[in-house]
């Protein structure tokens, strides 16, 4: 995409570039403090308040040190962040998705963070997080904040309609079917995207690619079978037909939030907007249950979440006080302030203190997290799941049947990792 560029938005990028960059460039004077940059990747209403808060207290604790806060919309960051760094000069600190790290650590963006400040308390983060932060050998970020895909779903339409949590597909079809009749609303609305249909390869004990076998696994028959049934929640009585649309996302949290809809398959990240609807007034009717069971009699649900990650191509200086910063936002002090004030997952136990455990929807997302699968670690793992977004969405909206769809994400896949084969 970036090689039609005009040649004034190229230039404009590397400045950009250069601005962002805690090097010479940065406007540090030699006797005065350091100035880092920090692109934070979270929603800017709900959660970047708590984080330029914390900045004001790490600033007062470290006086030699400023930090240079910029929200950068999640959607645009991972670009943006490659064109930064292929430039030569990118943040000092990023907010990097959990997929990113291990590409951008290929790339040599990311400075290794074993035996630095950042990674002091590395015995206190889950070691599965951990694990998601390292490449090669090497940790390139400190988990920051972790989540799931749960089934969350409406109590008081559950309860009035009879039925429990679903433990499996079939049983969410019975219920869905169930709520209609009993309630006149939607029993589940399911999402498109590939990112939340992972949990129904993850069910049938598969995933779009074997990595230790360098295989291609999206068109195999359990993925096959993994997505039949994804695409068979989208018509049924008390099922809502998919949502093709660009909004589709917007369209099915508003509807579950005012209670139009009662289950949905969604992330702790929307805790906060759940309790601003209706429906979640009292925040004690929300439920939270592993997403259901495949064929295989197991439930999975793709590992998410962001490290904080040091830019590897500023200087020294700049790094030390970077990995300094890092330390400070994942200590267990910061993340439990981090998790009360924007109802987010804590990455290390020691900050799920009394208090946090207090507020259901992290207690009902912690309870889940043992069904959480991490991610392959392969650099292009993410990128993965773009081709996919295509097919998926031609395919529920009935412009090409699963056999094809499928049949072309594969052919997409294996231009992406070349020495897997079908």
């Amino acid at each position: 995409m970036r090689r039609g560029i005009a040649a004034t938005a190229l230039v404009a990028s590397f400045a950009l570039a250069a601005t962002a960059c805690g090097g010479s460039d940065s406007g540090d004077k030699a006797d005065g403090p350091v100035t880092i940059t920090w692109w934070d990747t979270s929603n800017a209403t709900n959660e970047a308040p708590t984080y330029q808060a914390l900045i004001k207290d790490f600033e007062a604790a470290n006086k030699d040190i400023k930090v240079k806060y910029v929200n950068v919309p999640f959607d645009q960051a991972q670009n943006k962040f490659d064109t930064a760094a292929g430039a030569s000069g990118a943040p000092d600190v990023l907010r990097s998705d959990v997929g990113w790290t291990p590409a951008f650590a290929k790339k040599g963006y990311f400075l290794p963070l074993d035996g630095t400040e950042a990674l002091a308390d590395q015995a206190k983060f889950k070691p599965n997080l951990i694990k998601q932060a390292q490449y090669d050998g090497k940790t390139y970020g400190v988990p920051f904040v972790t989540d799931t895909l749960a089934l969350v779903y409406n109590k008081q339409l559950f309860e009035k309609a009879g039925v429990e949590a679903p433990k499996t597909w079939d049983d969410l079809k019975a219920a869905a079917a169930t709520i209609k009749s009993k309630t006149g609303v939607d029993g589940y609305w399911g999402s498109t995207a590939a990112y939340y249909a992972q949990t129904f390869l993850y069910g049938e004990g598969t995933d779009t690619v074997d990595a230790a076998a360098k295989k291609i696994t999206v068109n195999s028959d359990a993925a096959k079978k993994g997505y039949g049934t994804w695409l068979s929640l989208f018509s049924g009585k008390g099922l809502h037909k998919a949502d093709t649309t660009a909004d589709a996302y917007a369209h099915i949290q508003d509807a579950f939030v005012n209670g139009k809809v009662a289950a949905i398959i969604q992330g702790p990240w929307e805790i906060t907007n759940f309790y601003k609807g209706s429906a979640f007034t009292d925040k004690s009717n929300l439920g939270i249950a592993t997403v259901p069971a495949g064929s295989s009699g197991k439930a999975g649900a793709p590992t998410g979440g962001h490290n904080l990650s040091v830019y590897a191509g500023s200087d020294s200086a700049h790094q030390k006080a970077a990995e300094k910063f890092v330390g400070f936002m994942t200590s267990a002090k910061s993340q439990t302030q981090i998790a009360l004030k924007n109802s987010t997952l804590p990455t290390r136990d020691d900050a799920y203190t009394a208090e946090v455990k207090a507020d259901p929807g992290i207690a009902g997302y912690q309870s889940v997290l043992s069904s959480a699968q991490p991610r392959v670690a392969l650099p292009e793992y993410s990128s993965l799941l773009t081709p996919l977004d295509t097919e998926l969405l031609k395919i529920a909206g009935g412009k090409e049947s699963l056999d094809k769809g499928l049949g072309n994400a594969e052919t997409a896949l294996a231009k992406l990792v070349p020495d897997f084969s079908k």
